[in-house]
């Protein structure tokens, strides 16, 4: 896409809930053709219902690593930014929640697509304010715009689950906390929903249904309520502050605790936050931490994580060896080595699929067969 198009590039920076998205698919559907990509499943498939409804069932593509919708005459793409297919020609490109670069395991997607992902006519990267100075530096021929947040958000301190208010989610860092937490808001409340990405499509949009319909008032859900989900709640309470980010168990970042707090309020509704009181919750806020919440304050990005990504398919070790090249780029970081290149690296070691490897295009094959999700 990056050789094709020379585009007009907006940057469109802020906290949550300042209308990012919705002004992306706006001007997604004014363009004759158009991809957006998100962090999440669940977000791609409720922006797929939404410009369904616009476009038509037989205009609009779904395409994530779980399902896959996708029309003859399909125009308009709604993906997970993994499953965006790059090599197609759209009017109007979009990149959500880029600032999701940092990220380690999928970091290095989202800075390919901050990079690479172009509109023929259009361009919009979509993210928090915190990545301002790196926009400046990778993309200095971006237009950056900065919204300000509809709402306030205010923090409330502890509170027991028995005294939590009406729309509000729960959040929890572990499928066991999740389930624990759902059973106790049934037994005091009547009903909870649950919102976990290991749950399948059909299950998860139904509970979101539930949630959103009125049929239940709380929700309980892992942090991957904050990636732009829009729901309609109040507020927010976190059940920890610390997580097992899959390499060891940390306390959340700032900005990670902001961008799921941000979540409460939607449009001109006020939103508040703060941590479950009992036995579950770790530890509490510190006042600059609240302050900093509040005011949208969070640390500026220095760098994103890197990986090639058109790698050397010539064979399965320079396959390798290119995937773990580092950017040559001092605001790119070598990303560190994600599931995709360990499954690679483990059938590499099989002997009875090096032999089905014959030429470059069983490497590619190779190579997709280990980047499938899940």
């Amino acid at each position: 896409m990056s050789q094709q198009f020379h585009s007009p590039i907006t940057a469109v920076l802020g906290p949550t809930n300042t209308g990012k998205t919705h002004l992306a698919v706006e001007r997604m559907c004014a363009h004759s053709s158009g991809m957006i990509g998100f962090p999440l499943r669940l977000l791609a498939r409720e922006v797929y219902d939404r410009v369904v409804a616009l476009k038509g069932e037989n205009r609009v593509a779904l395409v994530t690593g779980e399902e896959k919708i996708v029309p003859p005459d399909a125009r308009w793409f709604l993906c997970t930014a993994e499953a965006m297919p790059m090599d197609r020609d759209f009017g109007f490109v979009a990149i959500d929640e880029a600032q999701l670069a940092i990220n380690p395991e999928r970091g290095h997607i989202f800075t390919n697509r901050i990079l690479h992902a172009r509109g023929r006519d259009e361009t919009m990267i979509l993210g928090s304010e915190s990545l301002r100075p790196l926009i400046r530096q990778l993309l200095p021929d971006a237009e950056i715009i900065t919204r300000p947040r509809f709402s306030t958000l205010t923090y409330v301190g502890p509170r027991k689950l028995s005294r939590l208010p009406r729309r509000s989610a729960i959040v929890a860092f572990s499928i066991e906390d999740v389930y624990a937490i759902a059973e106790m808001l049934r037994r005091q409340h009547g009903g909870a929903a649950i919102v976990m990405g290991s749950l399948s499509p059909q299950t998860r949009n139904a509970q979101v249904k539930m949630y959103q319909d009125g049929e239940v008032d709380f929700l309980v859900a892992t942090d991957a309520i904050g990636m732009g989900l829009n729901l309609d709640v109040s507020h927010i309470a976190f059940a920890a502050l610390k997580k097992f980010d899959g390499r060891r168990r940390r306390r959340l970042t700032l900005s990670e605790i902001g961008q799921i707090a941000g979540r409460a309020g939607r449009h001109q509704k006020d939103g508040s936050f703060g941590v479950l009181s009992g036995s579950i919750s770790s530890d509490e806020l510190q006042v600059e931490e609240i302050e900093r919440l509040e005011d949208h304050d969070f640390p500026t990005l220095d760098w994103l994580y890197w990986r090639e990504a058109e790698p050397d398919c010539s064979s399965v070790d320079d396959l390798i060896q290119s995937l773990e090249e580092g950017p040559g780029e001092r605001l790119l970081q070598p990303a560190p080595e994600a599931i995709d290149l360990a499954v690679l690296k483990r059938l590499a070691q099989d002997q009875n699929v090096r032999k089905l490897v014959s030429g470059s295009d069983d490497v590619r094959r190779l190579w997709e067969a280990a980047s499938i999700p899940d």
